[in-house]
């Protein structure tokens, strides 16, 4: 029989889980290279989730701690029907999508400082990439694999975050309160990539620079907003 994980090693295994995924992707990823990764048994893993989507659901709900672990009463986790994992992450991104900053910046007709905006909006997704790192991570690795999930992460999240952006650049500096660029789309990207590159790729960095987390945040705002910002 099984052995199921301790409660206290549960979160263990979820960032363990998260590790493996990331490094080798959906496809490769097996339940006992989870296991090695963790230090047990392959059954103690087979205690706590009965299959290798079932590991992977768990990764991308959990790894980033913003949803309280199942219960231990609840193990093994079972196997998710079929779409629910895709039906959870579509919510999570119409979720962050309507508390976005940059979501209500689009809603309004009048800016009393430009800078003060710019700074909310980059600050917020900053924040939000940043604190769904994890997640982010995993889907980007895994959509290599999974077609459905390629579709529901670039077509609704990424690039849908994308032409918000772009459309809130277009607005602006027509109106007078940024920097007029050549590309609205090439600047979008560039601002969400080095967003993206800060908050959450650098944490997997194989030759990382050592940074004061306090600072990073905000210098990395600042010089991108200088870019922007109208003389």
């Amino acid at each position: 029989m099984a052995r199921v994980i301790p409660s206290d090693r549960l979160s263990q295994l979820i960032a363990a889980a998260a590790d493996v995924f990331i490094a080798q992707g959906y496809r490769r990823t097996q339940i006992e290279d989870v296991a090695q990764a963790l230090g047990v048994a392959k059954g103690t893993i087979y205690g706590s989730v009965q299959s290798k989507e079932a590991l992977f659901d768990a990764a991308l709900r959990y790894a980033d701690g913003l949803e309280p672990l199942p219960d231990i009463s609840a193990l093994p986790l079972p196997t998710p029907e079929a779409g629910s994992t895709l039906a959870w992450l579509r919510s999570r991104i119409t979720r962050e999508a309507h508390d976005l900053e940059l979501t209500a910046a689009l809603g309004r007709t009048r800016v009393r400082d430009a800078r003060q905006e710019l700074t909310a909006v980059l600050g917020d997704l900053y924040e939000r990439m940043e604190r769904n790192r994890h997640g982010i991570k995993l889907v980007d690795r895994c959509s290599l694999d999974q077609p459905e999930l390629a579709a529901v992460w670039f077509g609704e999240g990424r690039w849908a975050q994308h032409a918000a952006l772009a459309q809130y650049l277009q607005r602006r500096i027509a109106k007078g309160h940024l920097r007029s660029v050549g590309d609205v789309a090439i600047a979008a990207r560039l601002l969400l990539e080095t967003v993206a590159f800060w908050a959450v790729h650098r944490h997997w960095d194989p030759s990382p620079q050592q940074v004061a987390e306090s600072d990073v945040q905000t210098n990395v705002i600042e010089l991108l907003i200088r870019s922007l910002e109208k003389e």
